[in-house]
């Protein structure tokens, strides 16, 4: 049975930090990155990537420290699993496929790398799609009970090591409760993934330290991913390129946060609205979404 990603072309890259960044190619036109959230891998893109090949050249990664790409083991300060380290893994693969300017839509923990390669690599995207975030810092500075409640990980995984991981990866069964309380707790619950597609991300999460990177991750997020948007927020250090911000009417920041309000104030050029779903748009929405990637990134096409 054919899959959505038989006409692609999956790739492992060695970068310049030592790190193996995995992903998928296929398609021809103007080069278009996506990027995966947490816990998941690039196969979140599989009821859009096919489309997208039609039109452009679709270049789909696991980041460090999810699904088939490398998991380093973190360090004191964090910087290993920074955004700003995983936007240059994805920078090199962009660069190794001869890319020096690209179109990047992104989802989730994807979005914030997104978001920091947007600041630190400004030369290097042309338009961005982020999806279903508000900027780190305006999240972590506006919790309240009922942010904290929905989005318990963010404040669990950043607990120091080895408590967090030695509680998720005691067994297969353990990473198997906690990625489907995290998933199938949205608006939707376990509904947008079909089995195949569960069980990906199951076994991607019991893969030896998957689960210690998705905690760096979010340690990172907590600390020196913080220290650096606030310095750009003080310096006055914005997105230049244009932004659309798309989030779920179902979901977490349609509910606790004004998205783009926050969003115009670390970009120059923001729009955006939300769509009939929940937090998982590409597996949601997929056709609303992909509506959405034609109108914006048309001028790149053209």
């Amino acid at each position: 049975m054919p899959t959505p990603f038989d006409t692609f072309t999956p790739f492992v890259l060695s970068t310049a930090s030592g790190v193996d960044i995995a992903g998928v190619k296929g398609g021809d036109g103007p080069p278009l990155l996506l990027l995966h959230g947490h816990p998941q891998t690039h196969r979140i893109w599989r009821r859009c990537a096919p489309e997208l090949a039609e039109r452009f050249t679709v270049i789909a990664t696991d980041l460090r420290g999810y699904g088939a790409s490398s998991k380093p083991h973190g360090d004191a300060a964090h910087d290993a699993y920074s955004k700003r380290t995983m936007a240059a893994d994805q920078l090199a693969v962009m660069r190794h496929f001869g890319f020096e300017r690209f179109l990047v839509c992104a989802h989730d923990r994807g979005a914030r790398v997104a978001h920091r390669m947007a600041l630190d690599h400004p030369d290097a995207i042309e338009r961005l799609m982020l999806l279903d975030i508000a900027p780190t810092l305006a999240m972590y500075e506006a919790t309240d009970r009922a942010f904290a409640t929905h989005y318990f990980h963010w404040f669990f995984l950043i607990q120091p090591e080895p408590l967090p991981e030695a509680l998720i990866g005691a067994s297969a069964a353990a990473s198997d409760a906690y990625l489907e309380r995290v998933m199938g707790s949205r608006h939707a619950g376990l509904a947008p993934f079909e089995p195949d597609a569960l069980d990906a991300y199951r076994e991607a999460l019991r893969a030896p330290g998957a689960v210690h990177a998705m905690c760096e991750d979010y340690r990172a997020s907590a600390t020196i991913d913080l220290e650096r948007d606030r310095e750009d927020l003080e310096r006055g250090k914005r997105i230049a390129c244009p932004l659309r911000v798309l989030w779920g009417e179902h979901g977490v920041i349609e509910r606790c946060f004004d998205a783009l309000a926050e969003w115009r104030k670390v970009a120059r050029e923001v729009s955006g609205r939300s769509l009939p779903c929940g937090h998982y748009i590409p597996e949601e929405a997929p056709q609303a979404l992909l509506a959405e990637i034609e109108a914006f990134f048309a001028p790149a096409v053209r």
